[in-house]
């Protein structure tokens, strides 16, 4: 999104490091039988985890290897505009909160842009204006896509999923230290709509980053849902 805040630490870094790892390994066998094969890292988390600044450390990361790498970002591709966004989920009492918010259909869309080199617009929220632009962007040069958000690792044809499995109660931290929505009630209401969502999808990944920004492969580490309070 243009405009948005970005707080990258050293565990960010140190994550990615360690993602990029992985990225190396799979990427190379993949393109061992296909030199042209292009890959998608998918990484979701809870607001405020920290996805865009593992993310962003990722591609940086990337760069040094060579490796063309553009971010997706899903926050881009909700049905409802920013501007109208507040009032059509209190208006339906927050019960519409969750996946079907997101345009599925365009997002595997501008993925397949992506693995077929396509020249294509792709939707990019202002978040000054919390306006929809369209981003002119050119994949044919592109060997690496990286989609982040809440939901990223719930969507299809991606080779690598990683989750940020920090609590909703540690989210919220970092919620307030990045100021981008009020932190008011109807900002809460969200997050716990949008927590029930995102824990479901934890299973689907490959590597975890736990509260300490540790790397590990899925079903490598111990589950922390006893640290979360009736179950948010």
């Amino acid at each position: 999104m243009l405009g948005d805040v970005l707080l990258i630490n050293e565990q960010h870094k140190s994550a990615a490091k360690t993602i990029l790892e992985r990225v190396l390994i799979d990427r190379g066998k993949m393109v061992r039988d296909n030199p042209d094969y292009k890959f998608v890292v998918g990484i979701s988390g809870e607001s405020g985890a920290g996805k865009s600044e593992l993310a962003h450390s990722l591609a940086l990361l990337l760069k040094t290897h060579d490796l063309r790498v553009k971010v997706l970002h899903t926050d881009n591709y909700y049905r409802i505009p920013p501007l109208e966004r507040r009032a059509h989920r209190i208006r339906n009492e927050y019960k519409l909160v969750g996946f079907d918010e997101y345009d599925w259909e365009l997002l595997h869309h501008n993925i397949e842009d992506f693995r077929n080199s396509r020249k294509v617009f792709i939707p990019c929220i202002d978040i000054i204006t919390e306006e929809i632009d369209q981003l002119f962007t050119d994949f044919s040069s592109i060997q690496l896509l990286i989609i982040d958000g809440l939901y990223a690792i719930r969507t299809d044809d991606i080779d690598l999923r990683v989750f940020i499995d920090l609590t909703f109660h540690e989210t919220k931290i970092n919620q307030m230290l990045r100021c981008k929505e009020p932190t008011d009630g109807y900002r809460w209401k969200v997050l716990e709509r949008e927590h029930r969502h995102v824990r479901s999808l934890r299973h689907l990944a490959d590597l975890h980053v736990d509260n300490n920004f540790e790397v590990v492969e899925a079903g490598g580490e111990v589950e922390h849902h006893s640290r979360e309070v009736n179950g948010i």
